[in-house]
C-alpha cells in the first residue's frame, strides 16, 4: 500500500499555525475559567467561616497555578510554531 503525501506549503504552514494558536488560546480559556471556579469556591469557603487571611492565600495560589499553565500552554504553542515552520 503507497500513500503520497504532498509536500507542505508555506501557506499551509502559516495555516497550521493559525490553527495550532486557536488551540492554545481556548486551551487558555479553559484555564482561566478553572481559574475563575476556583475562586469562586474559595470566596464561598470565605462566606462558610475561613478565615479571610487563609482564602487570600488560597486566591494566590491559584493564580501562581494559572499563571504556571499558561506560560507552559505559550511554550508548547511556541514550540509547535517553530516546528511547523521549519522546512
Amino acid at each position: 500500500l503507497r500513500i503520497i503525501v504532498p509536500t507542505v506549503t508555506e501557506e499551509r504552514r502559516r495555516d497550521l499555525v493559525k490553527q495550532a494558536k486557536v488551540e492554545a488560546e481556548n486551551t487558555k480559556v479553559g484555564i482561566r475559567g478553572s481559574r475563575r471556579s476556583a475562586n469562586d469556591e474559595a470566596k464561598q469557603l470565605e462566606k462558610d467561616g475561613i478565615p479571610e487571611d487563609d482564602v487570600k492565600k488560597l486566591q494566590e495560589d491559584i493564580q501562581k497555578l494559572t499563571d504556571e499553565y499558561i506560560e507552559k500552554v505559550d511554550k508548547l504553542f511556541e514550540a509547535k510554531e517553530k516546528d511547523i515552520m521549519t522546512i
